[in-house]
């Protein structure tokens, strides 16, 4: 334990070393966003950020809800959104987001890449359209904006807490493998369409320099794909055919479940292992238990291979016929077995998956996308696309899209009500880290799905990808098309949330502020209706301690009693407010438990990116 705390710190050591050593050159520019991101020509209507304490900048004027029909005031919102995520939340000396536990800062990072990505397409769109005369400086300007972000996501690399991840659940690990690989993707998008070299012969010095071509970022991309690649064959072990015929079991701490998110994450992980895994030729010596590998090293991988996307494959199709979605067309939360004991008078039981849990989460309905949309750029199956807009059709009828505006708009409806997507820890103030972090993954998800089919494919040597003819391009594009005012409906109800300090709260259609009539007639009118308990609600209010979920007494390890638990801290409550629906203006209700984190600022920050990447983008 006094090894493994010394080498967290020592690598937290280096990651400021690196980040401070960045920052050096980085101050001495003072960037004004707006006028990076201003649309020529166009009136911005946010003045943008003035340089202020700390490392942030502090907001002058923020896009009300109704601009946010404008598309350059949704890109206004996105950056000071981010802002407030990195200036008042993460904190720069410990590469982290202290508030955050670990695959929840695996997530956070996710989004600060993604969103890194939605501001650099933009400002290539921008510096097409501006003068001459202006683009260095906005060149300059962009820079020192995308440096900012990276460098903290460098620093977040060393304190990022890998050791522990590595004896968490299956579902921890993978998150960290399609963060790292976010953070790839964002690297070479930037270095393609800001830092491509011009075609012609080098000079000696730029054929010996491994600086000398692309973006200085570059040289981070064999650390970020080696920790992403670690992690992928940590997670790949909990793959089972013993039980249910296949799938990803969740824990290895406890007795076996087969639920939704490990499934569907070790899909679109395998997927962006075969699309966007670069290659990895490291061979630090982690702690496998192969003796081979602790006498050579860990061995090559190679980029694009099969295994990846057979992998990818395998696991859809078990997921798919596995029975998991409900009559809503909704993913439940996931299967026991029943009759499996452990123990001295060990059973498989019946060795099915035949114990459905009806727990309904937000981001149960998200991973998934972006894992079919991967499948299909690697086979060109259309049926890939089809399940993918299936499930977003059913998510957005579960929200009570067709009865907004009715007098049962505020019935809940399965994944909320009035057509704002709402987790039912939401409304009832109970929400951990976990159930904080869901809705910002789906609508994540959702838009890395939505993306435009391109019209040709890549051929490198076996690796293949797929483009689409015109008519199903046109046919993905009027399908997403379809979603935009459900999407801006809920980006809306996200940003009335936010309070004076910019903060996003999670119960979204709430506003902040003063809770006068208008706010509380929600919550006193006819027919509004908490979430039924329909199943174990246990990533918001923990682990029940029974034989379905726990493995016998004398065979649990000892992170059994925690793995996957909700750690207590996240079950504070503010006393006195759980259950006071019925007070008009003492209290917001985005204030109840956790109240604002890290966690519900990421949420906002993921609506705002996908109305950006469906809706505005396409103006």
């Amino acid at each position: 334990m006094i090894v493994r705390s010394f080498n967290h710190s020592l690598a937290i050591a280096l990651g400021l070393f690196l980040f401070v050593s960045s920052l050096a050159w980085l101050s001495r520019l003072s960037p004004s966003l707006s006028t990076v991101f201003a649309y020529p020509e166009q009136q911005v209507l946010w003045t943008g950020p003035q340089k202020d304490h700390h490392y942030g900048f502090h907001d002058t004027h923020r896009p009300s809800t109704d601009e946010l029909s404008r598309p350059h005031s949704t890109l206004a919102a996105i950056l000071d959104t981010i802002d407030v995520m990195q200036s008042h939340y993460y904190t720069i000396w410990q590469g982290q987001w202290p508030g955050a536990i670990d695959w929840t800062a695996a997530v956070m990072g996710t989004q600060i890449s993604a969103t890194l990505a939605v501001m650099t397409e933009a400002w290539h769109h921008q510096t097409k359209l501006s003068l001459t005369h202006d683009r260095s400086e906005k060149i300059q300007e962009h820079e020192n904006t995308i440096n900012r972000y990276f460098t903290q996501i460098t620093s977040f690399y060393f304190g990022e807490n890998a050791f522990s991840i590595r004896t968490q659940a299956y579902d921890d690990m993978l998150w960290v493998v399609l963060g790292w690989l976010e953070s790839v993707k964002f690297i070479n998008l930037h270095s393609n369409l800001h830092h491509a070299q011009p075609a012609g012969p080098e000079t000696e010095f730029e054929a010996t320099s491994s600086n000398s071509t692309g973006w200085y970022a570059q040289q981070f991309i064999p650390q970020f794909a080696h920790r992403a690649r670690v992690f992928y064959d940590l997670a790949a072990k909990g793959w089972d055919t013993s039980l249910c015929g296949g799938g990803m079991v969740w824990n290895p701490y406890l007795a076996p479940y087969k639920n939704a998110i490990t499934n569907q994450l070790f899909i679109t992980a395998s997927i962006s292992m075969y699309l966007h895994f670069p290659g990895d030729n490291n061979a630090s010596p982690f702690s496998f238990k192969n003796p081979v590998r602790s006498l050579t090293g860990y061995p090559p991988a190679k980029a694009h291979d099969p295994q990846y996307l057979e992998n990818a494959v395998e696991a859809y199709q078990w997921l798919k016929s596995s029975g998991m979605r409900n009559w809503k067309g909704l993913y439940a939360d996931g299967f026991h077995i029943t009759g499996w004991k452990g123990g001295e008078n060990s059973s498989t039981g019946t060795g099915k998956c035949d114990l459905r849990d009806e727990q309904v989460y937000t981001y149960n309905q998200g991973v998934v996308l972006s894992g079919l949309r991967g499948l299909w750029d690697a086979t060109g199956s259309q049926g890939y696309l089809d399940d993918g807009h299936e499930l977003i059709r059913n998510v957005i009828a579960a929200t009570g899209w067709d009865t907004r505006g009715t007098r049962w708009r505020w019935q809940w409806s399965g994944l909320g009500r009035n057509g704002v997507m709402e987790d039912a820890c939401d409304s009832r103030g109970t929400c951990s880290q976990n159930g904080h972090t869901f809705k910002g993954i789906f609508f994540h998800h959702l838009a890395i799905f939505c993306g435009e089919l391109p019209s040709s494919g890549i051929s490198e040597g076996d690796f293949n990808t797929f483009g689409a003819n015109n008519r199903l391009a046109a046919w993905h594009k009027s399908s997403c098309e379809s979603y935009q005012a459900w999407l801006r409906n809920n980006a809306q109800a996200a940003y009335v949330t936010r309070d004076d300090k910019g903060e996003f709260g999670t119960w979204w259609g709430i506003p902040a502020g003063d809770k006068g009539a208008d706010d509380q007639s929600m919550i006193d009118e006819e027919g509004f209706s908490l979430p039924p308990d329909d199943g174990t609600d246990y990533r918001n209010d923990g682990i029940l301690v029974d034989d379905i979920w726990r493995l016998p007494d004398g065979q649990s390890s000892p992170k059994s009693n925690q793995a996957g638990d909700t750690e207590s801290d996240n079950l504070l409550k503010t006393q006195g407010k759980e259950d006071d629906m019925s007070s008009k203006n003492s209290w917001d209700p985005n204030d109840r438990g956790r109240g604002r984190t890290v966690e519900t600022q990421s949420g906002g920050l993921a609506v705002l990116r996908a109305l950006w990447k469906i809706v505005d983008s396409t103006k």
